[in-house]
């Protein structure tokens, strides 16, 4: 490797790498003067490092920021912290402009703050999922009003085919069977398309998550998983979250559910693997507020399988998009509701083998219900 020719890094290399990242990147000390800047944080500033030098961060960063909520973060915590949907601009870019940051400590000095600037991907994700709830409210009431307006006509068609279906011959009769079958289907899409109608608020309660997936398993297991095995890697000091307990128990049995057919149609033997963390450092801003969120519990669900095109990711939640042959596209429309309804958001990731479902979830605030891992909420 060439990192031998470096087995002490000199300060030109360290730099070399530095210059290399495409992402700007500085350095500030403990009086959060900026000591280090690279090309890309030039570019991003359209200045010079020289220049970027003399200035503290507040120089190019609002006072009122969430950047020095962070900094002050990651020395705390001596660990990554991400920002989401975070304004950062001087004048001379013409305006602020909306960014993704991760700050860490460097090494044992917890003085010296490294702070990137990303790409706004998940800010994109996140604004998606969170800014399509007025929209979907107002469609959501036109979607109801349309599906009682749609089942009236069609039971009076299924009624009048069935009353035909006597005095028919035999050809015929086959025909009013096939306008009964395909209304009875029709039917059937228009039940589940007012699931997404339902705009009362949940009943909620403190939960273990990982009781919630152990139903989920044990629900999975009690049906065909040939080929298929499952495998748990938890972190048993997760808080609770404060949820509804059957509709969560849906969204991730649809996931495993889904994972586990994707192995299946594949046709080899294959892993869904369930994991969950606590990310302290995911926060984000709700849209059209100043109040950030933190979503620290996180549960992912990962396949073996054939995985999703990418061209699919972005709309795989959207109703009617799908991969399986035959399928309606719903399941996962539900499942992006139900962990909106949570204050959640869920998110497909690709990977070289399968896939992954990820779910982050806000923890339980305020004071916590006594015994919540007790009664029927235990592990």
């Amino acid at each position: 490797m060439n990192g031998a020719r470096h087995s002490v890094f000199d300060a030109a290399f360290i730099r070399s790498v530095v210059e290399s990242l495409p992402n700007p990147l500085i350095v500030i000390d403990g009086s959060e003067n900026i000591c280090l800047a690279n090309t890309a944080a030039e570019n991003y500033f359209q200045v010079s490092s020289n220049i970027l030098l003399r200035h503290k961060l507040s120089d190019i960063v609002p006072f009122s920021s969430p950047v020095f909520s962070a900094v002050a973060q990651a020395r705390l915590t001596t660990g990554l912290v991400n920002e989401y949907s975070v304004p950062v601009g001087t004048p001379r870019l013409g305006g602020e402009r909306l960014v993704d940051i991760q700050a860490t400590v460097m090494g044992d000095d917890v003085a010296f703050v490294l702070i990137m600037l990303l790409e706004r991907s998940m800010a994109l994700k996140i604004d998606r999922q969170l800014t399509s709830r007025g929209a979907a409210r107002s469609v959501s009431g036109m979607a109801s009003m349309l599906a009682h307006e749609i089942k009236n006509p069609l039971a009076g068609i299924r009624g009048a085919a069935q009353l035909l279906e006597p005095a028919l011959g035999s050809e015929d009769r086959v025909l009013a069977r096939l306008i009964c079958d395909e209304t009875d289907r029709i039917r059937d899409l228009v039940d589940q398309m007012e699931v997404f109608t339902d705009e009362r608020p949940l009943e909620k309660q403190p939960l273990n998550i990982h009781a919630v997936l152990e139903r989920v398993k044990r629900l999975v297991m009690a049906s065909a998983t040939d080929g298929v095995s499952l495998r748990e890697d938890y972190d048993p000091s997760l808080p609770p979250v404060m949820g509804n307990r059957d509709q969560l128990v849906q969204v991730f049995l649809n996931l495993v559910k889904n994972a586990v057919e994707a192995i299946q149609q594949g046709g080899m033997a294959g892993e869904v693997h369930l994991t969950t963390a606590f990310r302290q450092g995911i926060r984000l801003t709700v849209p059209g507020s100043t109040e950030r969120i933190t979503l620290p519990l996180e549960v992912c669900i990962y396949d073996t399988g054939p995985g999703v095109p990418e061209e699919l990711r972005p709309n795989i939640f959207d109703p009617f998009v799908t991969t399986k042959p035959g399928g309606k596209g719903l399941g996962l429309a539900l499942v992006a509701k139900i962990v909106r309804d949570h204050g959640g958001i869920v998110e497909c990731v690709g990977r070289d083998r399968g896939v992954c479902f990820r779910v982050l979830l806000p923890m339980l605030r305020g004071t916590d219900a006594p015994g919540i891992f007790g009664g029927e909420n235990a592990v």
